[in-house]
C-alpha cells in the first residue's frame, strides 16, 4: 500500500538561487530604465575656454585681404615704329599729360613725307595750268560768240536790205537767197557756239571739282603723314605716374610695340581675394569698411571676377567719397565686407570647436558650473566674431569654444 511522501519544509539552495537571479534581473532592468548611461570625461576648466551667449546685433561680414592698386594703367604703346634717340622721363616720375616720354626717328617716314609733298605740288601745279586753259578757252569762245553777234547783224542787215530790193526786182531771187541762206547760217553758228559753251562749263566744273577733291586728298595724305612723324614723339596720354619705361637709347622700337604703363593716381581701388564660399553672396555694390589709422573709409564692389583659382576669387573695389591720405600701390589692408544687412540675434562667439562640430552641437555649462553636457544648436550667418545662433541656446548660457580634439566621443564633461 502507497504511503504519502511529505514536502520538507524552509529554505532550500535552489530558492536561494531563484532569489539570486530575480534580484540580478531587477536589477539590470533599472540600469536599462533609469541609470545614466552617459560617458564622461574629467577636464579642467582653466585649460578650456567658456564663453556666454547673448543676444545683440549680428553685423553679417567677412574680413578680407587687399592690395591696393592704381584706379586705372594706361598702357604705352608706340603708335610708330622708329630707333629711340632721347629717354627725356625716365621711370618712377610723374607725368602731364602730352608730356613727352621717348623721341623716335624713322628715315623712311620722312621720306614718305618729301614724296607726298612732292606729289601735292605737282598736282596743284597741274590744277593751276588746267585751270589757265580752260579760262583761256572759255575767253576765246567769248571772242568768237562776239564775232558771231557782229556777224548776225550784219547778215541782218543785208538780209531785211535785199528783201526790200529783190520785192521792188531790183536784185535778182539768187542774190536775195544768198543773203538770206547766210544771215540763217549765222544764227545757227551762234546757237551751236552757245551750246558748245554750256557743254565746256559743265565739263569744266566737273573736271575743276575732280582735281579739287583730288588735291584735297592729297593735302589730308600729307597732314596723316606728318602727323605720323609727330607721332614719333611718344608722349603721355594722361596725368599719372611713369611706373615701366621699356626702351634703351638705339632700340628699334616696332609700330605697336608695348613700352611701359602709367598709373592714374587720382584715386585707388582695392582688389581682394574672397573663399568660394561665398560666390554667391557677392555681388556689385555691396559696401566695406576699411580702417587705417583710426579712420574709416566706405569702399563698394565695382566688378566681380567670374574666375576661380584655388578656392578663391577676386573682386574689385572703389572707394566712396574720402581716399586715405599717402595710400600707396601695393600695400595691403584689411576689409570689411558686409554681406547683408544688421540685424537682432543670438549671438555665439566664435572658436575652434567649430572644426570639430561643424556647428552642429556644443558642450553647454551647468549652471553650478561643475559640468558641461552636448546639445545640438542650430548655426545661421557667421562672421569673425560671432555666429548667428538659430536655435539650441538661450541669452545667458555658457559654451565651451574652445577645441574639442581631447574630448573624444563623450558626452559629458565633469569640470575640475
Amino acid at each position: 500500500m502507497d504511503r504519502a511522501i511529505e514536502k520538507k519544509k524552509g529554505i532550500r539552495p535552489k530558492h536561494i538561487y531563484i532569489g539570486i537571479a530575480v534580484v540580478l534581473f531587477l536589477l539590470l532592468l533599472y540600469k536599462a530604465f533609469f541609470g545614466s548611461n552617459i560617458s564622461t570625461y574629467r577636464v579642467e576648466a582653466d585649460k578650456i575656454t567658456i564663453e556666454d551667449v547673448q543676444k545683440g546685433i549680428f553685423h553679417d561680414y567677412i574680413t578680407v585681404t587687399g592690395n591696393v592698386e592704381p584706379i586705372a594703367t594706361i598702357y604705352l604703346d608706340a603708335r610708330e615704329g622708329g630707333r629711340v634717340e632721347e629717354k627725356v622721363i625716365e621711370e618712377g616720375e610723374l607725368v602731364k599729360k602730352d608730356d613727352v616720354i621717348l623721341r623716335l626717328s624713322n628715315p623712311d617716314l620722312s621720306l614718305s613725307i618729301l614724296n607726298s609733298e612732292a606729289q601735292l605740288a605737282e598736282k596743284s601745279n597741274f590744277l593751276r595750268n588746267t585751270m589757265v586753259t580752260m579760262e583761256q578757252e572759255k575767253l576765246q569762245i567769248k571772242r568768237e560768240l562776239l564775232n558771231l553777234e557782229f556777224e548776225i547783224k550784219r547778215k541782218k542787215r543785208a538780209f531785211e536790205q535785199n528783201e526790200v530790193l529783190y520785192a521792188d526786182e531790183l536784185i535778182s531771187k539768187e542774190e536775195y537767197l544768198m543773203s538770206e541762206e547766210d544771215y540763217e547760217f549765222v544764227l545757227r553758228s551762234y546757237e551751236l557756239y552757245m551750246e558748245r559753251q554750256r557743254q565746256d562749263s559743265i565739263y569744266r566744273s566737273i573736271q575743276v571739282k575732280q582735281m579739287e577733291d583730288n588735291l584735297a586728298n592729297m593735302a589730308l595724305n600729307l597732314k596723316l603723314v606728318r602727323q605720323r612723324q609727330n607721332q614719333l614723339n611718344v608722349k603721355a596720354p594722361i596725368d599719372g605716374q611713369l611706373t615701366i619705361l621699356d626702351a634703351e637709347l638705339g632700340q628699334s622700337v616696332p609700330k605697336g610695340g608695348r613700352l611701359g604703363q602709367i598709373h592714374v593716381l587720382t584715386s585707388f581701388k582695392v582688389l581682394a581675394q574672397i573663399d568660394e564660399h561665398y560666390i554667391d553672396k557677392i555681388k556689385i555694390g555691396l559696401t566695406a569698411i576699411l580702417e587705417r589709422q583710426g579712420q574709416e573709409y566706405q569702399l563698394k564692389i565695382r566688378k566681380v571676377l567670374p574666375d576661380v583659382r584655388n578656392g578663391r576669387f577676386d573682386v574689385e573695389m572703389v572707394f566712396v567719397g574720402e581716399n586715405p591720405e599717402n595710400m600707396r600701390t601695393g600695400q595691403t589692408y584689411y576689409t570689411r565686407l558686409q554681406l547683408g544687412n544688421p540685424k537682432e540675434s543670438l549671438l555665439l562667439p566664435r572658436g575652434s570647436f567649430f572644426q570639430e562640430t561643424g556647428g552642429q552641437w556644443i558642450f553647454v555649462v551647468s549652471e553650478d558650473g561643475k559640468f558641461a553636457e552636448k546639445r545640438e544648436i542650430k548655426i545661421g550667418s557667421q562672421n569673425p566674431k560671432y555666429y548667428e545662433l538659430i536655435e539650441g541656446l538661450t541669452p545667458g548660457e555658457k559654451v565651451i569654444t574652445s577645441g574639442y580634439d581631447m574630448f573624444g566621443d563623450n558626452e559629458r564633461l565633469v569640470l575640475n
